[in-house]
């Protein structure tokens, strides 16, 4: 693109395409003032503070512009501080300060307000103007458990209804009236908590001054410092700026500057930090004694740990010892306690809870692409022609990444969302696939059905690229449709539109999330998404891919660092001679050959007494895995049970031992999320009192067990994991900087951001049919429990709530409830808000029912965040046949009122 010539104060710079003067004079470093401006919001020209003098040719007539919305164009002469500007700014500020409150030393953003600073700016020493009666005396909004508005401070800016509407997507702010008589109100002109408002925190941010902000006031210069550091919520990633004074967290705002974010966050991110130091933080090591647990030393507890666990290797094997690592714990600390188990003790029983959500993912694409990872990055979405979701709900799960795809579908981009549910999304979809649970194959191999009868296929790409596409094609044109159609219970005409749009599009981007991989066939159902990008073309370009929502902040770091029974840090099998000795090599001694136990499997091998000892680090596992009885029975049986925690969870209190960890605000490190991004964790205060961090307690227990380590330091084992991954040779800590790199990241520290574009990591890409099968929990139960239920989390807690309910969010939410179709509620006489019991033959709960049209009938749905419900004595040990990955999304129930 040819570069042009402009001048700024009649100095001549550069510049290329579109651009305007704000931005042009702003990447020229010359500042011009502004109120309403936010480089992520479209420009609105409503506070006029950033005008400027043009003249559109050299020593041309001057008009005044509004520098916000005015692109520059060549030969144009700018002037961005004549005196005639000066005048009109200084005029502009008179009359805003005339209904403004001059509290400037009492209010929470002095020494962080723009209108502060533009009024010191233009001189203003006197306000020559009579005081307004428009915001002046307006009371302040303090209903909600997060969001404050005092609209007296209000200016007229709008960029708080602008970023709700164009970042968050909510549109629950809006201006009530016009001219002097306009304001803010917030849904039908009620308070912040009787409104739909989300609590993202989007509004405050933008704010420029402190009409919006939230309880922790924010804006706020009371700090005495800033830590950058990631969110532990989900596996978006979002980077997070936390104000500290005196070793105390004050608020966490999100960094503009972040690519992952840009200053956007969901409220678990901005607001639900108060955990970290909770009364109920576990603080110091405990051992049970006769049933009861007694404080110990960090000393004896590891003593305790180190005879307990040596003893039943003598007597029992190493493998009669397991490990459970935590996707909410850094790659270091996961890559230490893979490291333990295998290295220390001589076992390969180590998985994670990538086992109960993602792990279809990982096989399922390895065995198509060869690599289980993410192929795009979320910023493709700003390029990409078509949307696939399916079996996520991104706006509650992923509340970042959602906003992103809702904007894309509010700008016309076509969105198909496949979902039992009428998620937030479906409202917004162009085809919205409201299928039976469990038919997600069935509904896919309609799709590429469609899109070969159409020759919507990308020839040169599948001959060029692919392997084992006629045998495909074959099994796929000879399906019966109207087995298929009845199968999912969706007019297939319905999915031949989406099919056609998806094949039609030439940058088609697909997302899918637990309500794929969370069934028998999730596997199964991973490879035929595949299978739609392989047909289309739609891998290795911009734009296009195929991108699993990650479930929690880490899930894909914990599995890159090898915390899996069968493939040791960098997914290398561990079965493979070569990699046992490239293991060997590395860590100075001979690896276990032979596969570990799956989470299920060890289970099942503590009921059964095989399994003698297990250590859970960060995961409540009594609570968020599937058949609750048979989880307990099973941790019962063994003989040692070590528990890593924050809090007495569930598990923890089944333990023999609980070793007091900490949160991410108390850590450095670093979490891969779901683009594959590995990014800088930094500890933003001090370890909780009498609290290790779980890195540091890892290396303490490689030392005990014989296996010598220095003291615990996050670069110091990123380089080790550097030096073992080969996917991360070339990540150094200095090196992520405030981005962080997408993996692969070669010696030459560069990023990758899209995967496969010359060839896959297997080679060629390889075509799988599989035709749908209806899940064993539905063909052997539905006589007796005729009704589905499906599962998922809330946009308010975090899976098993044990750092969310101890925040203000519990104020929010604060149970599981039932959505039950208003057409079953009739058949059964029960009301809106009854207390029903839904049971299934593995056990039963009592929720309040909410009728609700987001469900077809036939179909329940809630979720699963508060032990007290404990809704997972429900649902049912079903498991994807490749994985075990347990099947939450289909669970054969019925309900009655009590």
């Amino acid at each position: 693109m040819s570069t042009k010539i402009a001048y700024l104060n009649d100095q001549a710079f550069e510049f290329a395409g579109h651009e305007t003067i704000l931005r042009f004079s702003q990447r020229c470093q010359i500042a011009i003032p502004t109120l309403c401006d936010d480089p992520r919001l479209e420009a609105s020209g409503s506070c006029r503070i950033c005008t400027v003098d043009v003249a559109l040719q050299p020593d041309g007539p001057r008009k005044t512009m509004a520098s916000c919305h005015t692109p520059v164009a060549a030969g144009m002469s700018i002037y961005t501080h004549s005196d005639r500007v000066q005048k009109l700014r200084k005029n502009i500020i008179e009359l805003v300060l005339t209904d403004h409150p001059l509290d400037c030393l009492t209010c929470e953003a002095n020494g962080n307000c723009q209108l502060q600073d533009v009024a010191a700016e233009v001189g203003i020493r006197q306000i020559r103007y009579a005081a307004g009666e428009n915001h002046l005396g307006l009371p302040k909004d303090q209903s909600h458990p997060y969001m404050r508005a005092d609209l007296s401070k209000c200016i007229n800016c709008y960029r708080c209804v602008r970023a709700c509407d164009e970042i968050q997507g909510e549109f629950v702010l809006d201006v009530k009236k016009r001219g002097f008589d306009s304001r803010i109100i917030m849904g039908q002109d009620q308070n912040f908590d009787e409104s739909l408002c989300v609590s993202c925190g989007a509004c405050a941010q933008t704010c420029p001054t402190a009409a919006i902000s939230d309880v922790f006031q924010s804006k706020s210069i009371e700090a005495d410092h800033k830590v950058r550091t990631v969110c532990s919520y989900c596996g978006v990633g979002c980077n997070l700026e936390v104000a500290v004074k005196n070793d105390k967290i004050l608020s966490i705002r999100a960094p503009l500057d972040a690519e992952v974010n840009a200053g956007h966050t969901c409220l678990k991110g901005r607001y639900a930090w108060r955990f970290y130091n909770h009364p109920d933080r576990l603080s110091t090591p405990l051992i049970k004694k006769n049933n009861q647990f007694e404080p110990v030393s960090w000393e004896e507890a590891y003593q305790y740990i180190t005879e307990k666990l040596k003893k039943i290797q003598s007597d029992f094997g190493a493998d009669a010892i397991a490990g459970i690592s935590s996707s909410r714990c850094t790659n270091e600390e996961n890559y230490l306690m893979q490291k333990m188990l295998r290295v220390a003790i001589g076992t390969n029983n180590i998985d994670c809870c990538a086992r109960v959500c993602h792990s279809p993912t990982a096989f399922g694409m390895q065995q198509s692409f060869g690599t289980g990872a993410a192929t795009n990055s979320i910023a493709d979405l700003k390029l990409t022609q078509c949307i696939l979701v399916i079996g996520a709900n991104p706006t509650s799960a992923h509340p970042v990444t959602g906003a992103k795809i809702k904007q894309q579908a509010m700008k016309g981009v076509p969105l198909i969302v496949i979902d039992p549910v009428k998620t937030e999304l479906a409202r917004y979809a162009t085809w919205h696939i409201q299928l039976k649970p469990g038919s997600n194959l069935a509904v896919l191999n309609l799709m590429a059905y469609y899109l070969v009868e159409a020759d919507l296929v990308d020839k040169n790409f599948i001959d060029t690229r692919c392997e084992a596409f006629e045998g495909y094609k074959t099994s796929i044109l000879s399906l019966d449709l109207d087995i298929q159609e009845q199968a999912c219970g969706v007019d297939r005409e319905l999915i031949k539109q989406a099919a056609l749009a998806y094949g039609r599009a030439t940058h088609a981007m697909s997302f899918h999330g637990l309500g794929v991989t969370e069934h028998s066939q999730g596997s199964k159902t991973v490879m035929s998404i595949a299978n739609l990008a392989m047909l289309t073309g739609n891998i290795g370009r911009a734009g296009v891919g195929v991108n699993p929502l990650r479930g929690q902040n880490n899930v894909q770091g914990a599995a890159d660092m090898g915390c899996q029974p069968h493939q040791g840090a960098g997914y290398l099998p561990i079965h493979i001679q070569q990699n046992q000795d490239y293991y060997a090599q590395k860590y100075g001694r001979e690896m276990p050959i032979n596969a570990g136990l799956k989470i299920p499997e060890m289970f099942d091998a503590a009921k059964s007494g095989q399994l003698k000892a297990l250590w859970i680090m960060g995961e409540d596992v009594v609570q968020t895995d599937p058949h609750h009885q048979h989880v307990v029975e099973s941790l019962a049986n063994l003989d040692f049970l070590v528990v890593q925690e924050i809090f007495m969870s569930e598990t923890a209190k089944m333990a023999d031992v609980i070793l007091p960890g900490t949160s991410f605000l108390e850590k450095s490190g670093t979490f891969t999320n779901g683009e594959r991004r590995v990014q800088k964790v930094n500890a933003a205060v001090c370890p909780h009192s009498g609290c290790k961090t779980d890195g540091q307690i890892m290396v303490d227990m490689l030392n005990y067990l014989g296996c010598e380590q220095t003291g615990y330091d996050a670069a110091t084992t990123l380089a080790e994991i550097a030096s073992v991954v080969p996917f991360f040779e070339g990540i150094t800590w200095e090196g992520l900087g405030t981005q962080g790199l997408q993996w692969p990241v070669g010696k030459d520290g560069e990023s990758t951001r899209i995967l496969h574009q010359e060839s896959f990591k297997r080679g060629l890409g390889k075509f799988y049919f599989f035709d749908y099968l209806e899940s064993n929990e539905i063909t052997q139960n539905q006589q007796q429990y005729p009704f589905i239920l499906t599962t998922s989390r809330d946009l308010v807690h975090y899976n098993a709530g044990t750092m969310t309910r101890r925040t203000h969010n519990e104020k929010i939410m604060s149970e599981d409830v039932l959505l039950i179709n208003p057409k079953d509620a009739q058949a059964k006489n029960i009301q809106h808000k009854d207390k029903v019991r839904l049971f299934s033959k593995r056990g039963e709960v009592q929720l309040h029912a909410y009728l609700s049209e987001k469900v077809n009938p036939g179909i329940l749905f809630t979720t699963f965040h508060f032990p007290e419900f404990m809704v997972n004595n429900v649902t049912s040990d079903e498991q994807d046949s490749e994985t075990l990955c347990p099947e939450y999304k289909v669970v054969s129930v019925d309900f009655e009122a009590v």
